[in-house]
């Protein structure tokens, strides 16, 4: 019987270990423009804790719609990778890597997914009530292109890090844009007229869901609610602590 060589911790020293390399990025070593492009492929991860985070705190319905649209992005590129089975520049070394195939682009995916969501969503979904409508405009001018430009650095990020070829991240880019129209559409103009029967469950009640479809602008309407019933409170307190006196 062959002996097994044990370490003080009980394990099996002839058993390889591998990095969890769900973010794990190689970049160039000294090479400061590679660094930042490594950082900037980790936003799909930045982005995905945020949509948690909002879940978490907000609670609302299109939130809600709209990450599980992401997942279902994900399990599409998933299915895409196994199906067409292209590997991964041969300048990666694969060991290293979380999977072996490349077409695909999974960051690219989710970006273009995020972007073209994102874009139909400002323009067609996020309405506001007041007249200013050239500063309207702008911001949702500048929100639209800011996302359009940090998918497109993600997208860069991984052909110059050499996870993916050109072909690989135009796929993904192409795919995203796909799903996320359809995914927009669906949720627009099928799911969207549910949500008020999905809120009025009492499931919903328990966990608190809402459904902001409806109002204009939802950090404005929250700012001057919130505002305005703290001003309320102070005048309450105020009136209480002079009558106490």
């Amino acid at each position: 019987m062959d002996s097994v060589c044990v370490n003080k911790s009980g394990l099996d020293q002839s058993i390889d270990w591998v990095p969890l390399t769900l973010t794990f990025v190689e970049y160039p070593k000294g090479n400061v423009f590679g660094k930042l492009l490594a950082l900037f492929s980790l936003t799909p991860f930045m982005i995905l804790s945020g949509f948690i985070t909002l879940i978490l705190f907000r609670r609302d319905l299109h939130t809600i719609t709209f990450f599980i649209g992401i997942l279902l992005n994900e399990i599409c590129n998933s299915v895409l990778k196994h199906v067409l089975r292209e590997p991964r520049p041969l300048a990666r070394n694969t060991n290293l890597l979380y999977s072996e195939y490349g077409m695909p682009s999974s960051h690219s995916q989710f970006m273009w997914f995020f972007a073209s969501y994102m874009l139909y969503f400002t323009f067609i979904r996020l309405q506001y009530a007041n007249s200013k409508a050239f500063k309207e405009f702008f911001w949702k001018v500048a929100g639209a292109v800011s996302c359009i430009i940090m998918a497109c650095i993600v997208s860069y990020s991984r052909i110059f890090l050499q996870y993916h070829t050109w072909k690989q991240v135009l796929f993904g880019a192409l795919f995203g844009i796909i799903i996320g129209t359809i995914w927009f559409a669906l949720t627009n103009m099928v799911l969207t007229p549910y949500f008020s029967t999905i809120i009025s469950w009492k499931i919903s009640e328990l966990f608190l869901l809402r459904d902001s479809t409806l109002i204009p602008n939802v950090m404005w309407f929250e700012y001057t609610n919130i505002r305005h019933e703290a001003g309320t409170r102070a005048r309450r307190r105020k009136s209480i602590s002079a009558k106490s006196q």
